[in-house]
């Protein structure tokens, strides 16, 4: 294969860079996403198979999972656009670029505490997020032209998708000139992620194991996962085998198609879709490279959201 050396010191800056700052087998994938297409292909390489049934291990049943079952994870925007947003092509770029200006003050509460309320059932209390803070999240662009303007701030409600499913939580809603409904963000941060129960990977080839980028979301019958994976220049680009257990769904990144020869440093991202035997409901998604959650983060201006 194509300079397996170099293509391991590149996955290892990838792993840095996406590491900073965040029962039993019931069905083994051998279906492999590629390129964002469903293709059916040989089953993956053992190394990968061991590795995704050694994280499946390792989490289910874990002290790790009894904590990720009790903790509030978003697995959906924390932030909703107004309805029919946006009027114009102004409006897009002046919030991709956070240039939202404030018309008067905003609140402050006496509420220390917001709860996530399940729609199974259950609930967490946790700090609530200041107005203040909230809004530093969506705003601090440069205000200049194009920008959107927040003609007043209230304590509200919304919905969104966590790891336990559908749940309603506290929210910030700021009115925005020339819309009926508000822009609303999340007004508790997520809890803290457990420690994993297993190590990284290491030092693997690419074409073998390689660690996922994000989590862009989960289809509404929980049967589609779309992630993010990252390959080079120089070869046939990122595939994604799964691994199914009663706890965790482990997702396995690779390469294929690497070539022989010279290939410049080039980092690519492109979106997989996933496809599952069943719902993922309460099991862990996770990357077999890192041993870890897989993070969501879905792209700010994303196609939803156009």
């Amino acid at each position: 294969m194509r300079t397996r050396a170099a293509r391991t010191v590149d996955l290892l800056v990838v792993f840095a860079l996406f590491t900073a700052g965040t029962g039993a087998v019931t069905a083994c994938g051998s279906e492999k996403a590629r390129g964002g297409t469903q293709v059916r292909d040989a089953d993956p390489a053992p190394a990968s198979k061991a590795r995704a049934r050694q994280v499946a291990d390792a989490w289910d049943g874990s002290k790790a999972a009894e904590v990720w079952a009790k903790g509030y994870y978003p697995m959906s925007e924390v932030v909703q656009l107004p309805e029919n947003a946006f009027r114009n092509g102004d409006d897009k770029l002046a919030y991709g670029a956070r240039n939202l200006v404030l018309r008067g003050e905003l609140p402050a509460t006496s509420q220390k505490d917001g709860q996530v309320k399940w729609e199974s059932g259950g609930s967490l209390t946790l700090p609530l997020m200041g107005a203040r803070e909230a809004f530093a999240t969506v705003a601090g662009g440069s205000t200049n032209e194009p920008h959107l303007t927040v003609t007043g701030v209230k304590l509200g409600e919304m919905s969104l998708v966590t790891s336990r499913g559908p749940a309603t939580v506290p929210a910030w809603l700021f009115a925005l000139e020339g819309y009926d409904t508000p822009l609303k963000r999340v007004a508790l941060s997520p809890s803290k992620l457990p420690e994993a129960p297993i190590k990284p990977a290491g030092e693997v080839p690419t074409d073998e194991l390689a660690p996922l980028g994000r989590m862009i979301g989960v289809a509404g019958d929980g049967r589609t996962v779309t992630v993010v994976a990252t390959h080079g220049a120089c070869d046939d680009g990122p595939a994604v085998d799964v691994l199914e257990t009663g706890g965790s769904v482990v997702l396995s990144a690779s390469v294929v198609g690497t070539k022989d020869g010279p290939c410049t440093h080039q980092l690519l991202a492109e979106e997989v879709t996933v496809k599952l035997g069943r719902p993922v409901g309460d099991r862990l998604l996770l990357d077999a490279f890192t041993g870890r959650p897989v993070p969501y983060e879905k792209n700010r201006l994303s196609a939803d959201q156009s």
